[in-house]
């Protein structure tokens, strides 16, 4: 029979596991000997242990025959057998011993009287050369301790090998962290990628540069220097990266960009010299420096100045990526979802040559990506991946893939051999609202919280251009005591003012139909406020959406506000512009308060409808909504016509 090459890698690897479990095993026992050797002989069993005063007593009696001195150590016979310390056997039996040895210790000072005391006993005196010596005393110390930094050598020489050169031992304080990905171990390819089209288009390019850089270097074309993928937590940055080194089949350095910073400065920047040494020497390879805005912030923004380590580490970055020479194929990867707050000097051409933009995945991509993540997933007759698609808007890769897990944790907890599209409907629930709470509520808060859900779905309902209604529950799920669900009708790139005005309207319905049913308002508005207020900002600050400030921007309604930059930039509106901007906000909340009041004065029957509905099922979807609002629209044309 031919033998193949991954038989015989295979065998090569069982010799050398065998081989690396053999020296273990021979450095256990020699550890073992030498310090059985040095501590293991220290004392006889067979000799009786006794003072020195009992030996001079002994020896007045006439009971010791001959000693051997060897420095302090005394060492003799006993003329006539002595008795010991009572001992138990195994069995519990008491039996005392009988020792015709024994050792003791002669004081550091000189006993005058010992001599003639042993002459006139005549007993014979053998003496030896001290055994102890300084150098045997120094052995003694210093064995254990090189036997101790050895071996710790030794296994952090190992753990570096098997990290592909990070940090290991005592003295890699200052060595690169990065992990390394051979070609053997990253086969990630752009076909394990769903969806983001435009971005492996953009990089399909990056791999054609790093297999046949001539190819573009015979028409003038150089080799990025840098690649920035930007985009929301999820959305699949670090995949397509490790992508991009499997097509290419080059080696790939992974970092956080958080691993460089250390408490010393300097620390920083010696890792980033040893990681693109490091790449240079396996060249063509990729870099890639995860949270790249946690070391690439601006510099001059800290309040301690500019000469911490995060900046210098932020130098040293910018030095190795202008220091590249033409023949040294490295591309460096980054990945962030805050660009907004890099230093410049980073994300120049030159450096960062281009900026590729990771979206949130649309209908046809969640499709993909739940394929992917569903491919060992037993899946019931009942479970469309359409369906689940449409109704996972906003959803993010890491978010879809997290849908998928908890439907199969929820179908194992439930003894299902498939997981079945129930399960996918109570995952997508714990993830946007949370899981259910066991709290009992009472009736009466009960009803007002179904008041404050119907409110919303009423106005959601009738208010002209709001995206559909989905779901209404009462049942408390996180620090929710109850949800309204609406589902747009198709993945929306662009927002109208009208559509923005409808969601404030939205979210107010519910503060609207406690002041219209109870005459009061309750806490259970705080997180509607607090979201609308922050959606009007930003329309009026940012978007240019209101008549009275005009088409400008300003920073205040900013979502990521950078408190460096916030410090020492100057605000670029004055007190008076401040002051028509809250004038703006409070105005547009309550008009649209206002409307989503009319809305529910006009179908207060439909409202308590839904409220009677609500606390009879906790839960209605679509169809049952519709339906309620139905019967209850023929009931008053029935009332009517009577």
């Amino acid at each position: 029979m031919k033998r193949t090459k991954g038989d015989n890698s295979r065998e090569k690897e069982q010799e050398n596991n065998t081989f690396s479990n053999v020296r273990m095993l021979l450095w256990v026992a020699v550890l073992w000997l030498i310090l059985f050797s040095l501590f293991g002989n220290s004392k006889n069993p067979q000799r009786l242990e006794i003072s020195y005063t009992e030996f001079k007593n002994s020896v007045k009696k006439g009971n010791i025959t001959e000693i051997t001195v060897e420095g302090q150590e005394v060492t003799g016979k006993f003329k006539e057998p002595v008795e010991g310390e009572p001992q138990s056997s195994f069995f519990g039996e008491k039996r005392t011993p009988q020792f015709s040895q024994f050792e003791t210790a002669i004081p550091s000072f000189q006993d005058p009287k010992l001599m003639p005391l042993l002459e006139e006993k005549e007993v014979i005196v053998n003496a030896k050369e001290d055994g102890n010596s300084l150098l045997w005393s120094i052995a003694i110390g210093v064995i254990p301790w090189i036997l101790i930094v050895g071996f710790f050598f030794y296994t952090s020489r190992k753990l570096r090998e098997r990290m592909g050169g990070g940090a290991g031992g005592p003295f890699g304080f200052g060595k690169s962290k990065a992990k390394l990905y051979s070609k053997l171990t990253s086969k990630i390819t752009f076909r394990d990628v769903a969806g983001l089209d435009n971005a492996k288009k953009e990089l399909q390019e990056i791999v054609d540069f790093l297999k046949n850089p001539s190819k573009f270097s015979r028409l003038g074309g150089e080799l990025p220097r840098g690649i920035l993928l930007v985009g929301p937590p999820g959305v699949g940055k670090t995949l397509m990266a490790r992508a991009v080194a499997g097509e290419a089949n080059v080696p790939f350095y992974s970092i956080s960009g958080s691993e460089f910073i250390e408490m010393f400065v300097g620390v920083g920047a010696s890792r980033v010299r040893d990681m693109f040494n490091n790449a240079k020497k396996d060249s063509p390879s990729i870099i890639f420096i995860d949270e790249l805005d946690s070391i690439g912030r601006v510099r001059g923004t800290g309040v301690g100045g500019g000469h911490d380590e995060r900046e210098q580490t932020l130098n040293q970055i910018l030095a190795e990526m202008d220091g590249f020479a033409s023949h040294e194929n490295v591309i460096v990867l980054a990945a962030t979802n805050r660009p907004d707050v890099l230093d410049q000097a980073l994300i120049r051409p030159g450096r960062f040559d281009r900026r590729i933009t990771l979206e949130l995945p649309q209908k046809k991509a969640r499709k993909e990506i739940l394929g992917v993540h569903t491919r060992g997933v037993p899946l019931g007759d009942n479970v469309n991946l359409d369906n689940i698609a449409v109704r996972s808007v906003g959803f993010s890769g890491a978010d879809l893939k997290n849908l998928v897990n908890e439907a199969a944790l929820l179908a194992a907890r439930n003894e299902k051999k498939k997981v079945e599209a129930e399960e996918f409907e109570q995952a997508r629930d714990k993830i946007i609202m949370g899981i259910e709470r066991e709290d009992v509520i009472k009736e009466e808060e009960k009803r007002a919280v179904a008041y404050h859900e119907a409110g919303h779905a009423i106005v959601a309902q009738f208010y002209p251009g709001a995206d559909p209604l989905e779901k209404v529950s009462i049942i408390p799920r996180g620090r929710a005591l109850g949800a309204t669900e609406q589902l747009p009708a198709e993945d929306r790139h662009n927002f109208s003012r009208s559509y923005l005005l409808g969601k404030v309207a939205v979210m107010l319905g519910g503060r609207a139909a406690e002041k219209i049913v109870f005459n009061d308002v309750t806490t259970g508005a705080g997180d509607d406020l607090k979201n609308a207020t922050k959606l009007v900002r930003r329309m009026v600050c940012q978007w240019g959406m209101s008549e009275k400030v005009g088409p400008v921007a300003f920073r205040q309604g900013e979502q990521h506000p950078f408190l460096g930059r916030e410090i020492t930039e100057q605000r670029d509106f004055s007190e008076e512009t401040a002051r028509i901007i809250d004038e703006e906000v409070r105005k547009n909340i309550e008009k649209m308060e206002n409307e989503a009041a009319r809305i529910l004065i006009e179908k207060r029957k439909k409202l308590d409808a839904l409220v009677d509905g609500l606390l009879e099922h906790e839960t209605l979807g679509r169809m049952e909504i519709e339906e309620i609002l139905k019967r209850s629209e023929s009931l008053l044309t029935a009332k009517a016509g009577g």
